[in-house]
């Protein structure tokens, strides 16, 4: 597992306001989907070329 890219406490605040519980495995989850979709607008804006910042757009 690489760096933990949210904030745990917070994660867990959300769900147990919305009347949840947060499974042991669901953060670390997140934090992996989190990982690859980061990496995948780097890939994407490195492919393109044209630009050094990441944007909403690079979201995908």
């Amino acid at each position: 597992m690489s760096e933990m890219l949210v904030v745990v406490s917070k994660v867990k605040k959300m769900v147990k306001d919305a009347g949840f519980r947060t499974g042991g495995d669901y953060v670390e989850a997140l934090s992996t989907k989190i990982n690859a979709m980061v990496g995948a607008s780097i890939e994407r804006v490195k492919a393109d070329g044209k630009k050094k910042t990441l944007g909403a757009e690079d979201l995908q």
